[in-house]
Parts: C-alpha cells; sequence; structure tokens
C-alpha cells in the first residue's frame, strides 16, 4: 500500500534544484535533477544539515557545510565525511503537483 499525499506544485521545484517541504511531519527535499523529482529527507547523516540548500547536479545533491554527496535515487553517500545513507521516499507527479509517501522510505536500510 502507498500513502501519496500532494507535497508541492511541480513549478515550485526549480530546475537542478530543490524546495524543503514538510510531508506528514516529516522534513523532505524536493530535487530536480534532469527534469525527474526526486524526494530525500532534508538532513545530511553526518552534520544534520538542511540538504535542500545544497547544490544539485547529476542525480546528486551535495551538502553545502562539509561537502557530503548523496545520490538521490538510493540515499547512500557518494562523497565522504558521511558514510550512512539518508531516505529517499517514493515520489511522482500528477498534473502539475508533486506527490511523496513519506511511509515507505524506498532504502529501508535507513531511519528519517
Amino acid at each position: 500500500m502507498t500513502d501519496f499525499v500532494p507535497a508541492a506544485a511541480v513549478a515550485d521545484v526549480p530546475e537542478e534544484g530543490t524546495l524543503a517541504v514538510e510531508v506528514d511531519g516529516v522534513e523532505i527535499a524536493l530535487v530536480n535533477s534532469g527534469g525527474e523529482i526526486f524526494a530525500i529527507h532534508d538532513e545530511c547523516s553526518h552534520a544534520q544539515i538542511p540538504l535542500s540548500e545544497g547544490e544539485v547536479e547529476d542525480c546528486e545533491i551535495e551538502c553545502w557545510l562539509h561537502g557530503s554527496m548523496f545520490d538521490l535515487r538510493t540515499g547512500k553517500p557518494t562523497g565522504l565525511p558521511a558514510t550512512e545513507p539518508v531516505p529517499v521516499y517514493p515520489c511522482k507527479v500528477e498534473g502539475d503537483t508533486v506527490l511523496v509517501d513519506v511511509h515507505h522510505p524506498l532504502n529501508t536500510d535507513t531511519e528519517s
């Protein structure tokens, strides 16, 4: 079962950028990379910094504080100093709305 709920308007998520939102009490970064929108927990696993403040490139997001990189598809770190993944969530676009399911992370080896 999925619990998709509206998170934002597609137009509010900038190209190659992020939008910080709260969905059912969970802080999420909606990220547009290459025209695809991803939903990732909005906190770096290394330093508890909002990932939504980082740079986006090639399906990765960078934490601005220490430079940790995370894959938007898996939540796994791709650059140190982070070594723990962050939750990523099912995300889809219906019409002009981004929908997210924060109750069923795609990577079950993380905690939000």
